[in-house]
Protein backbone atom coordinates (compact mmCIF):
# COMPACT_ATOMS: atom_id res chain seq x y z
CA UNK A 1 0.00 0.00 0.00
CA UNK A 2 1.32 3.53 -1.10
CA UNK A 3 1.08 7.03 -0.78
CA UNK A 4 -0.29 8.56 -3.84
CA UNK A 5 -1.45 12.27 -4.68
CA UNK A 6 -2.98 13.61 -7.52
CA UNK A 7 -4.27 16.93 -8.13
CA UNK A 8 -4.05 20.48 -9.33
CA UNK A 9 -3.10 23.90 -8.38
CA UNK A 10 -2.60 27.83 -9.31
CA UNK A 11 1.16 25.84 -10.90
CA UNK A 12 -0.09 23.24 -13.15
CA UNK A 13 -3.76 24.98 -14.22
CA UNK A 14 -5.47 28.40 -14.79
CA UNK A 15 -7.72 30.10 -12.27
CA UNK A 16 -10.96 29.29 -14.67
CA UNK A 17 -10.50 25.73 -14.64
CA UNK A 18 -9.60 25.52 -11.01
CA UNK A 19 -13.13 26.99 -10.29
CA UNK A 20 -14.34 24.50 -11.63
CA UNK A 21 -12.74 22.02 -10.45
CA UNK A 22 -13.43 23.15 -6.97
CA UNK A 23 -15.52 21.04 -4.65
CA UNK A 24 -16.94 22.13 -1.42
CA UNK A 25 -19.87 20.73 0.84
CA UNK A 26 -22.03 17.78 -0.28
CA UNK A 27 -20.14 17.60 -3.55
CA UNK A 28 -16.96 17.18 -1.99
CA UNK A 29 -18.38 14.20 0.49
CA UNK A 30 -19.95 12.85 -2.61
CA UNK A 31 -16.28 12.75 -4.61
CA UNK A 32 -14.60 11.50 -1.22
CA UNK A 33 -16.92 8.60 -0.81
CA UNK A 34 -16.50 7.82 -5.24
CA UNK A 35 -12.84 7.43 -5.01
CA UNK A 36 -12.66 5.95 -1.68
CA UNK A 37 -15.18 2.97 -3.35
CA UNK A 38 -11.75 2.31 -5.21
CA UNK A 39 -8.97 2.74 -3.05
CA UNK A 40 -7.84 1.87 0.21
CA UNK A 41 -7.86 5.31 1.93
CA UNK A 42 -8.62 9.18 0.83
CA UNK A 43 -8.81 12.49 1.73
CA UNK A 44 -9.54 15.72 -0.71
CA UNK A 45 -7.73 19.16 -0.13
CA UNK A 46 -9.64 21.75 -2.04
CA UNK A 47 -8.76 25.51 -1.33
CA UNK A 48 -9.08 28.59 -3.15
CA UNK A 49 -6.20 27.91 -5.18
CA UNK A 50 -5.90 23.52 -4.91
CA UNK A 51 -7.47 20.40 -5.40
CA UNK A 52 -5.60 17.28 -4.76
CA UNK A 53 -6.90 13.94 -3.91
CA UNK A 54 -4.12 11.80 -1.14
CA UNK A 55 -4.94 8.26 -1.42
CA UNK A 56 -3.46 5.12 -0.05
CA UNK A 57 -3.51 2.74 -2.89
CA UNK A 58 -2.06 -0.71 -3.90
CA UNK A 59 -1.55 -0.18 -7.77
CA UNK A 60 -0.61 3.22 -8.99
CA UNK A 61 -1.57 3.47 -12.44
CA UNK A 62 -4.96 2.11 -10.99
CA UNK A 63 -5.24 4.66 -8.33
CA UNK A 64 -4.48 7.93 -10.79
CA UNK A 65 -6.82 6.50 -12.98
CA UNK A 66 -9.53 6.30 -10.66
CA UNK A 67 -8.81 9.34 -9.08
CA UNK A 68 -8.77 11.18 -12.41
CA UNK A 69 -11.76 10.24 -13.80
CA UNK A 70 -13.71 10.79 -10.50
CA UNK A 71 -12.10 14.42 -10.64
CA UNK A 72 -13.22 14.96 -14.22
CA UNK A 73 -16.76 13.56 -13.74
CA UNK A 74 -17.29 15.99 -10.84
CA UNK A 75 -16.06 19.45 -12.56
CA UNK A 76 -17.55 18.74 -15.99
CA UNK A 77 -14.12 19.36 -17.30
CA UNK A 78 -12.92 16.51 -20.33
CA UNK A 79 -10.65 14.11 -18.92
CA UNK A 80 -8.42 14.78 -21.46
CA UNK A 81 -8.23 18.85 -20.95
CA UNK A 82 -7.83 18.01 -17.00
CA UNK A 83 -5.63 15.48 -17.44
CA UNK A 84 -3.02 17.99 -19.05
CA UNK A 85 -3.22 20.12 -15.60
CA UNK A 86 -2.91 17.05 -13.48
CA UNK A 87 0.33 16.57 -10.88
CA UNK A 88 0.71 13.09 -9.58
CA UNK A 89 3.42 11.87 -6.79
CA UNK A 90 3.65 8.96 -5.43
CA UNK A 91 5.39 7.40 -2.34
CA UNK A 92 8.35 9.20 -1.49
CA UNK A 93 7.56 12.18 -3.37
CA UNK A 94 4.13 12.20 -2.18
CA UNK A 95 5.35 12.67 1.27
CA UNK A 96 7.99 15.23 0.53
CA UNK A 97 4.56 16.86 -1.37
CA UNK A 98 2.51 16.55 1.62
CA UNK A 99 4.60 17.84 3.92
CA UNK A 100 5.61 21.09 1.23
CA UNK A 101 1.74 22.00 1.05
CA UNK A 102 1.61 22.24 4.97
CA UNK A 103 4.46 24.62 5.39
CA UNK A 104 3.27 26.88 2.95
CA UNK A 105 5.47 26.08 -0.01
CA UNK A 106 3.22 25.38 -2.76
CA UNK A 107 0.55 27.90 -1.88
CA UNK A 108 0.02 31.05 -3.87
CA UNK A 109 1.34 32.97 -1.08
CA UNK A 110 4.07 31.27 -0.47
CA UNK A 111 4.37 30.59 3.89
CA UNK A 112 0.85 31.31 4.72
CA UNK A 113 -0.56 29.60 7.57
CA UNK A 114 -4.08 28.86 6.46
CA UNK A 115 -3.08 26.09 4.61
CA UNK A 116 -3.01 24.03 7.80
CA UNK A 117 -6.61 24.82 8.75
CA UNK A 118 -7.62 23.35 5.28
CA UNK A 119 -5.69 20.32 5.72
CA UNK A 120 -6.68 19.74 9.17
CA UNK A 121 -10.40 20.44 7.91
CA UNK A 122 -9.81 17.65 4.93
CA UNK A 123 -8.38 15.21 7.90
CA UNK A 124 -11.65 15.96 9.76
CA UNK A 125 -13.90 15.29 7.56
CA UNK A 126 -12.14 12.15 6.31
CA UNK A 127 -12.38 10.60 9.58
CA UNK A 128 -15.59 11.57 9.85
CA UNK A 129 -16.52 9.65 6.86
CA UNK A 130 -14.42 6.66 7.40
CA UNK A 131 -12.15 7.10 4.73
CA UNK A 132 -9.03 7.44 6.25
CA UNK A 133 -6.94 4.97 7.86
CA UNK A 134 -3.76 4.11 9.31
CA UNK A 135 -1.47 5.08 5.95
CA UNK A 136 -3.17 8.58 5.78
CA UNK A 137 -3.69 9.22 9.52
CA UNK A 138 0.28 8.99 9.89
CA UNK A 139 1.24 11.22 6.79
CA UNK A 140 -1.22 13.69 7.78
CA UNK A 141 -0.82 14.46 11.13
CA UNK A 142 3.08 14.49 11.06
CA UNK A 143 2.84 16.95 7.74
CA UNK A 144 0.91 19.16 10.25
CA UNK A 145 3.65 18.98 12.51
CA UNK A 146 6.38 19.60 10.05
CA UNK A 147 4.06 22.58 8.95
CA UNK A 148 4.00 24.12 12.67
CA UNK A 149 7.63 24.18 12.91
CA UNK A 150 8.07 25.75 9.61
CA UNK A 151 6.18 28.63 10.50
CA UNK A 152 7.76 28.84 14.30
CA UNK A 153 11.32 28.27 13.21
CA UNK A 154 11.61 30.48 10.40
CA UNK A 155 10.14 33.60 9.13
CA UNK A 156 8.64 32.24 6.62
CA UNK A 157 4.95 33.08 8.17
CA UNK A 158 5.76 36.70 7.33
CA UNK A 159 4.75 35.93 3.61
CA UNK A 160 0.85 35.52 4.89
CA UNK A 161 0.78 39.42 4.10
CA UNK A 162 1.87 40.04 0.57
CA UNK A 163 -0.77 38.76 -1.42
CA UNK A 164 -3.11 42.05 -0.04
CA UNK A 165 -0.05 43.90 -0.35
CA UNK A 166 0.52 43.59 -3.66
CA UNK A 167 -3.40 43.69 -4.29
CA UNK A 168 -2.99 47.37 -2.56
CA UNK A 169 -0.49 48.44 -4.73
CA UNK A 170 -2.93 48.06 -7.85
CA UNK A 171 -4.96 49.77 -6.16
CA UNK A 172 -2.95 52.84 -4.88
CA UNK A 173 -2.24 52.62 -9.23
CA UNK A 174 -6.59 52.87 -9.56
CA UNK A 175 -7.04 55.01 -6.95
CA UNK A 176 -3.99 57.12 -5.62
CA UNK A 177 -2.86 57.39 -1.88
CA UNK A 178 -5.11 54.87 -0.04
CA UNK A 179 -4.99 56.72 3.01
CA UNK A 180 -8.22 58.01 4.31
CA UNK A 181 -10.32 55.96 2.02
CA UNK A 182 -13.09 53.44 2.86
CA UNK A 183 -12.33 49.99 2.85
CA UNK A 184 -14.96 47.35 2.42
CA UNK A 185 -13.59 43.53 3.12
CA UNK A 186 -15.83 41.25 2.85
CA UNK A 187 -15.74 37.48 5.13
CA UNK A 188 -14.29 36.79 7.88
CA UNK A 189 -11.41 34.58 7.00
CA UNK A 190 -7.89 33.74 7.40
CA UNK A 191 -7.24 36.21 4.47
CA UNK A 192 -9.91 38.53 5.27
CA UNK A 193 -7.73 39.19 8.59
CA UNK A 194 -4.74 39.46 6.83
CA UNK A 195 -6.85 42.01 4.48
CA UNK A 196 -7.79 43.77 7.40
CA UNK A 197 -4.60 44.14 9.50
CA UNK A 198 -2.52 45.25 6.31
CA UNK A 199 -5.26 47.94 5.29
CA UNK A 200 -5.11 49.10 8.79
CA UNK A 201 -1.53 49.73 8.13
CA UNK A 202 -2.46 50.79 5.12
CA UNK A 203 -3.70 53.98 7.00
CA UNK A 204 -6.92 54.09 5.21
CA UNK A 205 -9.67 56.20 7.10
CA UNK A 206 -12.36 53.06 8.31
CA UNK A 207 -13.07 49.51 7.51
CA UNK A 208 -16.03 47.95 7.21
CA UNK A 209 -16.42 43.92 7.89
CA UNK A 210 -19.00 42.23 6.09
CA UNK A 211 -19.72 38.54 6.87
CA UNK A 212 -22.49 36.00 6.41
CA UNK A 213 -21.78 35.16 10.49
CA UNK A 214 -22.34 38.29 11.97
CA UNK A 215 -20.19 37.96 15.38
CA UNK A 216 -17.36 36.76 13.35
CA UNK A 217 -17.45 39.90 11.51
CA UNK A 218 -17.69 41.63 15.02
CA UNK A 219 -14.60 40.22 16.19
CA UNK A 220 -12.68 41.44 13.01
CA UNK A 221 -14.09 44.73 12.97
CA UNK A 222 -12.85 44.85 17.08
CA UNK A 223 -8.85 43.83 15.81
CA UNK A 224 -9.10 46.65 13.19
CA UNK A 225 -10.42 49.05 16.18
CA UNK A 226 -7.77 47.98 18.04
CA UNK A 227 -4.67 49.34 15.57
CA UNK A 228 -6.79 52.55 16.10
CA UNK A 229 -8.76 52.71 12.71
CA UNK A 230 -12.25 53.06 12.68
CA UNK A 231 -14.00 49.69 11.93
CA UNK A 232 -17.83 48.05 11.88
CA UNK A 233 -19.53 45.19 11.47
CA UNK A 234 -22.17 44.34 8.61
CA UNK A 235 -24.49 41.45 7.99
CA UNK A 236 -23.87 40.23 4.82
CA UNK A 237 -27.32 40.51 3.61
CA UNK A 238 -26.88 44.70 3.92
CA UNK A 239 -23.60 44.36 1.82
CA UNK A 240 -25.46 45.91 -1.32
CA UNK A 241 -25.35 49.56 0.30
CA UNK A 242 -22.12 49.51 1.60
CA UNK A 243 -20.55 48.55 -1.96
CA UNK A 244 -21.39 52.24 -3.58
CA UNK A 245 -19.96 53.75 -0.78
CA UNK A 246 -16.59 52.20 -0.31
CA UNK A 247 -13.69 53.41 -2.08
CA UNK A 248 -11.76 49.66 -1.74
CA UNK A 249 -13.56 46.68 -1.43
CA UNK A 250 -11.83 43.40 -1.12
CA UNK A 251 -13.48 40.15 -0.77
CA UNK A 252 -12.60 36.73 0.00
CA UNK A 253 -15.58 34.25 0.92
CA UNK A 254 -15.36 32.01 -2.16
CA UNK A 255 -19.26 31.62 -1.94
CA UNK A 256 -19.49 32.22 -5.90
CA UNK A 257 -20.36 35.22 -7.67
CA UNK A 258 -21.41 37.54 -4.49
CA UNK A 259 -20.92 40.96 -6.42
CA UNK A 260 -21.98 41.39 -9.90
CA UNK A 261 -22.37 45.21 -12.65
CA UNK A 262 -26.11 45.24 -11.42
CA UNK A 263 -25.28 45.93 -7.64
CA UNK A 264 -22.60 49.02 -8.37
CA UNK A 265 -23.00 52.17 -9.53
CA UNK A 266 -20.57 54.11 -11.67
CA UNK A 267 -17.79 55.90 -9.67
CA UNK A 268 -13.99 55.09 -8.76
CA UNK A 269 -13.68 52.63 -6.64
CA UNK A 270 -11.44 49.38 -6.80
CA UNK A 271 -12.38 45.70 -6.16
CA UNK A 272 -9.78 43.04 -4.65
CA UNK A 273 -11.06 39.17 -5.28
CA UNK A 274 -9.62 37.45 -2.84
CA UNK A 275 -11.78 34.51 -3.72
CA UNK A 276 -12.18 31.37 -5.60
CA UNK A 277 -14.74 30.43 -6.51
CA UNK A 278 -14.49 34.22 -7.77
CA UNK A 279 -16.94 36.14 -5.56
CA UNK A 280 -16.85 39.04 -8.61
CA UNK A 281 -18.09 38.88 -11.65
CA UNK A 282 -15.90 40.37 -14.35
CA UNK A 283 -18.13 42.66 -15.78
CA UNK A 284 -17.85 44.90 -12.95
CA UNK A 285 -14.88 46.00 -15.16
CA UNK A 286 -17.09 47.65 -17.59
CA UNK A 287 -18.67 50.19 -14.78
CA UNK A 288 -17.28 53.60 -15.22
CA UNK A 289 -14.62 54.32 -12.83
CA UNK A 290 -14.38 50.58 -11.68
CA UNK A 291 -11.08 49.09 -11.25
CA UNK A 292 -11.12 45.07 -10.43
CA UNK A 293 -7.85 42.57 -10.14
CA UNK A 294 -8.08 38.76 -9.11
CA UNK A 295 -5.77 36.01 -8.30
CA UNK A 296 -4.95 36.05 -12.37
CA UNK A 297 -2.94 39.62 -12.13
CA UNK A 298 -1.49 38.93 -8.77
CA UNK A 299 2.64 37.54 -8.95
CA UNK A 300 2.18 36.34 -5.80
CA UNK A 301 5.15 33.87 -5.81
CA UNK A 302 7.83 36.37 -6.60
CA UNK A 303 6.48 38.85 -4.36
CA UNK A 304 6.08 36.72 -0.95
CA UNK A 305 9.84 35.04 -1.79
CA UNK A 306 10.83 39.09 -1.72
CA UNK A 307 9.21 40.16 1.45
CA UNK A 308 10.54 37.29 3.37
CA UNK A 309 13.94 36.47 1.63
CA UNK A 310 15.28 33.42 0.03
CA UNK A 311 16.90 32.27 3.48
CA UNK A 312 13.27 31.57 4.93
CA UNK A 313 12.00 29.56 2.05
CA UNK A 314 15.36 27.98 1.80
CA UNK A 315 15.58 26.99 5.77
CA UNK A 316 12.14 25.84 5.25
CA UNK A 317 13.29 23.75 2.19
CA UNK A 318 15.55 21.88 4.18
CA UNK A 319 12.88 21.16 7.27
CA UNK A 320 11.07 19.60 5.06
CA UNK A 321 14.13 17.86 3.49
CA UNK A 322 15.14 16.56 7.00
CA UNK A 323 11.17 15.94 7.85
CA UNK A 324 10.65 13.43 4.79
CA UNK A 325 13.68 11.11 5.37
CA UNK A 326 13.11 10.93 8.97
CA UNK A 327 9.55 9.82 8.33
CA UNK A 328 10.20 7.71 5.67
CA UNK A 329 12.98 5.77 7.81
CA UNK A 330 10.77 5.42 10.57
CA UNK A 331 7.93 3.85 8.35
CA UNK A 332 10.15 1.58 6.85
CA UNK A 333 11.89 0.48 9.92
CA UNK A 334 8.21 0.39 11.03
CA UNK A 335 7.11 -1.78 8.10
CA UNK A 336 9.32 -4.56 8.95
CA UNK A 337 8.40 -5.02 12.32
CA UNK A 338 5.17 -7.55 11.53
CA UNK A 339 7.77 -9.93 9.66
CA UNK A 340 10.33 -9.32 12.89
CA UNK A 341 8.07 -10.27 15.16
CA UNK A 342 6.12 -13.32 12.76
CA UNK A 343 10.35 -14.76 13.07
CA UNK A 344 10.24 -14.44 16.85
CA UNK A 345 6.72 -16.02 17.15
CA UNK A 346 7.90 -19.19 14.83
CA UNK A 347 11.17 -19.61 16.97
CA UNK A 348 8.85 -19.73 19.95
CA UNK A 349 7.07 -22.31 18.76
CA UNK A 350 9.74 -23.95 17.94
CA UNK A 351 11.35 -24.18 21.20
CA UNK A 352 7.81 -25.04 22.44
CA UNK A 353 7.84 -27.88 20.09
CA UNK A 354 11.11 -28.86 21.35
CA UNK A 355 10.11 -28.73 24.94
CA UNK A 356 7.10 -30.70 24.65
CA UNK A 357 9.41 -33.39 22.83
CA UNK A 358 11.52 -33.56 25.62
CA UNK A 359 8.58 -33.99 28.18
CA UNK A 360 7.74 -36.60 26.45
CA UNK A 361 10.82 -38.68 26.23
CA UNK A 362 11.67 -37.51 29.64
CA UNK A 363 8.20 -38.08 31.71
CA UNK A 364 9.92 -38.50 35.17
CA UNK A 365 12.20 -35.21 34.49
CA UNK A 366 11.62 -33.30 38.18
CA UNK A 367 10.30 -29.64 37.61
CA UNK A 368 13.07 -27.35 38.73
CA UNK A 369 15.57 -29.11 36.42
CA UNK A 370 12.26 -29.19 33.57
CA UNK A 371 12.65 -25.26 34.38
CA UNK A 372 15.98 -24.74 34.03
CA UNK A 373 16.01 -26.67 30.53
CA UNK A 374 13.39 -24.53 29.42
CA UNK A 375 14.92 -21.42 30.45
CA UNK A 376 17.94 -22.26 28.59
CA UNK A 377 16.74 -22.90 25.18
CA UNK A 378 14.49 -19.63 25.71
CA UNK A 379 17.85 -17.98 26.02
CA UNK A 380 19.41 -19.93 23.42
CA UNK A 381 16.75 -18.97 21.20
CA UNK A 382 16.70 -15.49 21.91
CA UNK A 383 20.26 -14.90 21.51
CA UNK A 384 20.19 -16.37 18.13
CA UNK A 385 16.78 -14.91 17.21
CA UNK A 386 18.49 -11.18 18.83
CA UNK A 387 21.30 -10.18 16.10
CA UNK A 388 19.44 -10.72 13.17
CA UNK A 389 16.22 -9.05 14.10
CA UNK A 390 18.14 -5.46 15.15
CA UNK A 391 20.08 -5.47 12.34
CA UNK A 392 17.15 -6.12 9.50
CA UNK A 393 15.46 -2.83 11.68
CA UNK A 394 18.14 -0.84 10.90
CA UNK A 395 18.47 -2.13 7.20
CA UNK A 396 15.19 -1.39 6.99
CA UNK A 397 15.41 2.27 7.72
CA UNK A 398 17.57 2.42 4.85
CA UNK A 399 16.24 3.15 1.03
CA UNK A 400 14.76 -0.41 -0.48
CA UNK A 401 14.80 -1.52 3.41
CA UNK A 402 11.22 -3.30 2.50
CA UNK A 403 13.26 -5.92 0.70
CA UNK A 404 15.10 -7.20 3.92
CA UNK A 405 11.63 -8.29 5.04
CA UNK A 406 11.24 -10.17 2.08
CA UNK A 407 14.47 -12.06 2.74
CA UNK A 408 13.34 -12.94 6.58
CA UNK A 409 10.66 -14.15 5.56
CA UNK A 410 12.11 -16.42 2.49
CA UNK A 411 15.30 -17.64 4.26
CA UNK A 412 12.91 -18.81 7.61
CA UNK A 413 9.86 -19.89 5.45
CA UNK A 414 7.58 -17.44 7.32
CA UNK A 415 3.99 -17.99 5.95
CA UNK A 416 3.32 -14.81 4.19
CA UNK A 417 0.16 -14.27 6.31
CA UNK A 418 1.75 -13.99 9.61
CA UNK A 419 3.20 -10.28 9.27
CA UNK A 420 -0.41 -9.44 8.25
CA UNK A 421 -1.77 -10.88 11.52
CA UNK A 422 0.45 -9.12 13.17
CA UNK A 423 -0.45 -6.12 11.61
CA UNK A 424 -4.16 -6.25 11.34
CA UNK A 425 -4.14 -7.18 15.69
CA UNK A 426 -1.62 -3.92 16.05
CA UNK A 427 -4.53 -2.00 14.15
CA UNK A 428 -7.41 -3.55 16.05
CA UNK A 429 -5.29 -2.78 19.36
CA UNK A 430 -5.13 0.75 18.38
CA UNK A 431 -8.54 1.54 17.25
CA UNK A 432 -9.78 0.05 20.93
CA UNK A 433 -7.66 2.05 22.60
CA UNK A 434 -9.30 4.78 24.16
CA UNK A 435 -8.10 8.43 22.16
Amino acid sequence: MSLLVVGLSHRSAPVTLLERASVTGDDLVKLLHEIHDSVRETMIVSTCNRVEVYAAVDKFHGGVQVISEALARRSGVALEELTRHLYVHYEDRAVQHAFAVACGLESMVVGEGQILGQIRSAFRLGQDEGTIGRGLHEVVQRALRVGKRAHSDTGIDKAGASLVSVGLQLASAHLGELEGRRALVIGAGAMSGLAVATLARSGVGEITVANRTYSRAVRLAESAAAEGVPARPLPLERMDAELNRADLIVSCTGAGRIIGPGQLEPGRRFILDLALPHDVDPAVRAIDGVGLAGLEELRTAEEAARAIGPEAVEAVRRIVADEVAAFLSAERAAAVAPTVVALRAKAAEVVELELARLRAKLPDLDPKTEHELAMTVRRVADKLMHAPTVRVKELAAAPGGDSYADALRELFDLDPAAPEAVTRADLTRQERSPS
